[in-house]
């Protein structure tokens, strides 16, 4: 429930401020008359991002055992990519990215009515598809599907509700900050997703070893406790890991973990041509 919560938050977050902003630039412009056509791309990107996450749903559903192994592999290893990316693009691009937003909103106005409708669109439809992408996969693990539905319901809603607030401009959040811990928090969850996607190639005899453990630890943490449901559900920490799975967790984790928590280099300043 908290992983879901958690990209929930952190991806709803940034659809709300891609949005927050767009709004602003066209109030601020007196430009209000297109707010419509703003509205109107925003509820096709949500309703092509639900339809993602049915079509991803409604395929798992009806393949066989090895066939349904070999689909959540490849949508949790798909959705490692994605957020890794994203994390990354964010950290990099966030301070310019209102900026950025205002200039093709002016190059849409310029347009026409279907350009901002599109540009809108395109805005938060990458936002929507990553997170059902990154929903599906965090939750093949799940015994129940109903606590991810509330997890990411409870961050969706809460994102839309902080972006309110910081277009009304009642609080101010260092978004630096915020992005910068919920996106380790998300290199964690998403060892865990391709951990996980390691697994399920195992299940489907792509990858040997599924019986070759790394180590066995159900006597410290029972997967029936509290406690190790809420380590299997956040971070997909299992106390029976496969050799290759425990492998690729820390593949993925460590090197993450570096690149983005390394400084990033000054520029440095370009002397003049003679």
């Amino acid at each position: 429930m908290f992983a879901s919560y958690l990209i929930g938050l952190r991806e709803g977050l940034e659809a709300t401020l891609v949005v927050s902003v767009l709004v602003a630039f066209l109030v601020k412009s007196d430009r209000t008359d297109k707010l419509p056509h703003v509205w109107a791309g925003v509820l096709a990107a949500v309703a092509l991002s639900v339809g993602f996450g049915a079509v991803l749903t409604f395929t798992a559903a009806h393949l066989g055992h090895t066939g349904q192994e070999l689909f959540d592999a490849i949508t949790s290893l798909l959705a490692v990519v994605f957020v890794t990316w994203m994390i990354f693009w964010m950290r990099r691009a966030a301070r310019a990215l209102s900026g950025e937003l205002r200039g093709r909103l002016t190059e849409a106005l310029e347009m026409g009515s279907l350009a901002v409708v599109v540009m809108a669109f395109l805005a938060v439809a990458r936002e929507g598809l990553e997170t059902a992408l990154l929903f599906f996969a965090s939750v093949q693990g799940a015994t129940t599907t109903a606590q991810p539905l509330i997890g990411i319901s409870l961050g969706l809603l809460t994102s839309v509700a902080l972006g309110y607030l910081i277009y009304k401009s009642a609080v101010r959040v260092n978004l630096t900050t915020f992005f910068t811990w919920t996106g380790l928090l998300l290199i964690l969850v998403a060892a865990g997703i391709f951990k996980y996607g390691v697994h399920d190639l195992q299940e489907a005899n792509i990858l040997p070893g599924l019986s070759a453990y790394a180590f066995d630890v159900t006597g410290v943490l029972p997967p029936d406790s509290w406690y190790g449901a809420l380590l299997a559900g956040m971070l997909n920490i299992t106390p029976q890991p496969s050799v290759l799975e425990t492998l690729a967790w820390a593949v993925y984790l460590i090197p993450t973990l570096f690149f983005f928590l390394r400084p990033s280099r000054p520029q440095l300043a370009h002397a003049p041509v003679a």
